[in-house]
């Protein structure tokens, strides 16, 4: 019984020296990992960091705003019969395009927003009925610039060279 006894003794102590090398071990290899700490005033990182991303979502937005207001001014202006500075229009537009473009460059991470996103998209249908009513706009000056034209190349011409065309019938 005693050898039992002082067998299992030998044993709890190998068992004590064992775990005792195994967490020297551990706390020599524990050094060499990165120590997480906690972050006082961690919560106001965060939150400066939210703040910071809001301001840029806005930012953004609002130059979104700002460039389909443009668009839509000058929308309704073709589609009433305003008279319309193109020229004012043209700069207007591309100064608030640039901005845009350079806001979106700076903040691609921003892309995935689902409010930029959908402000994005409206600006697009915005864009698009621009484009429309401009083209019909353009297509009926070019029209009435071939018929001036046509008429001032009639009332130019004495004859001489179209009259056998004319008789011919082409």
């Amino acid at each position: 019984m005693q050898a039992q006894e002082g067998a299992a003794a030998m044993a709890m102590d190998q068992a004590v020296a064992d775990s005792e090398m195994m967490t020297t071990e551990a706390a020599a290899s524990d050094a060499l990992l990165p120590v997480l700490l906690p972050i006082v005033g961690g919560e106001a990182v965060v939150e400066a960091a939210d703040t910071v991303r809001s301001d840029e979502v806005r930012g953004l937005l609002a130059a979104i705003r700002r460039l389909a207001s443009i668009v839509e001014e000058e929308t309704a202006a073709l589609e009433t019969g305003r008279k319309i500075d193109f020229d004012d229009f043209s700069a207007r537009k591309s100064r608030s395009m640039l901005e845009f473009v350079r806001l979106m460059r700076a903040r691609m991470h921003l892309g995935g927003e689902v409010e930029i996103t959908e402000e994005i998209q409206r600006l697009r249908e915005k864009l698009e009925r621009n484009r429309s009513i401009l083209e019909m706009h353009y297509d009926a000056v070019r029209e009435v610039a071939s018929i001036i034209v046509k008429a001032i190349k009639e009332a130019e011409s004495d004859g001489t060279y179209t009259g056998r065309a004319a008789q011919d019938g082409k």
